[in-house]
């Protein structure tokens, strides 16, 4: 049996019960993170009494509720003791039944009879970094050799948001400025309040030059953002201060590079020879959209 329950409604206690218990675990569903990222605006379908939870975050629109992962929330999906690809199934049919989906991502444990889209993400494991650094590739390690002329130049710092913030809003390419690249900074900004963010800069000449922004908890360790001044970009700045995350961290965490749909990105991620981990996602167009809206106007409206 499966619930929909809203913010309100939701136990709190045997949510988080769930996600820290499950097979699946993502800090992406974790209330804080999703409370930050869609602004509490998300519900929760349950199975039986907590045994499955999936977290369902929404934007509102025309009146509207719809399903939509929010930005830096890279996949969520059912959460159980065991991956139970039945019980999945059922999540599934019951999102698909009674919301209006614009895009929702699934994690990389769930499985599915239904063929669904997939999408790439790249994971390193825990190990000791001199294994994993054996294993990057030669092109990789080649980037991480700086001569001696920029090793004299150059240094690593952890920075402050405020500094961060800066070097963003100047080095951010692609984002519209005033809604998507504002949205990204809200949560960079209340992420870091928490202590769960940390800014990485790599200086040339007392410069920043390369910056990531890097998510964490006490199991992982995420990539959510890797900014670049375009005129240095042939130094490698980014590529030395991922490795030096990894290397301060990959002995205890799991390092999640959060993405790997774009060629050059992909290329880029598979350099340091993690592993491969889809994960399924459900999109359709406004157009499909409107058609789901007539669907659940004649089925009692369920997505107010």
């Amino acid at each position: 049996m499966i619930r929909r329950l809203k913010y309100h409604e939701i136990d709190f206690v045997k949510y988080t019960q769930c996600l820290e218990n499950s097979e699946q675990q993502k800090y992406s569903a974790a209330r804080e993170f999703l409370d930050i990222t869609s602004k509490k605006q998300w519900e929760a379908l349950v199975y039986k009494d907590y045994e499955a939870v999936m977290p369902v975050p929404y934007v509102r629109k025309y009146g509207l509720k719809i399903v939509h992962n929010p930005k830096l929330c890279q996949q969520l999906g059912v959460f159980s003791k065991k991956d139970n690809i039945d019980v999945n199934e059922a999540f599934l049919e019951y999102l698909e039944k009674n919301y209006m989906i614009r895009i929702y991502s699934f994690n990389d444990v769930n499985q599915f009879h239904t063929k669904i889209r997939i999408k790439k993400n790249f994971l390193l494991y825990p190990d000791s970094y001199e294994k994993i650094y054996a294993g990057y590739s030669p092109k990789r390690k080649r980037k991480l050799r700086l001569s001696e002329e920029v090793i004299q130049e150059s240094e690593i710092r952890v920075i402050s948001y405020n500094e961060a913030k800066t070097f963003i809003e100047a080095n951010t390419i692609g984002l519209n400025k005033d809604n998507d690249l504002s949205e990204f900074i809200r949560i960079f900004e209340h992420f870091y309040q928490l202590n769960h963010l940390k800014f990485t800069a790599f200086y040339y000449q007392h410069k920043i030059i390369n910056m990531i922004a890097t998510y964490s908890d006490d199991k992982m360790v995420a990539l959510l953002g890797n900014f670049n001044d375009k005129d240095y970009v042939k130094l490698s700045g980014a590529s030395v201060l991922i490795d030096h995350v990894i290397k301060e961290t990959i002995k205890t965490h799991t390092f999640d590079f959060e993405g790997g749909e774009l060629p050059n990105i992909e290329e880029f991620f598979r350099g340091f020879r993690p592993e491969l981990k889809p994960y399924g996602i459900i999109e359709n167009s406004k157009k499909n959209l409107f058609k789901k809206l007539g669907y659940l106007t004649v089925n009692a409206k369920p997505f107010l």
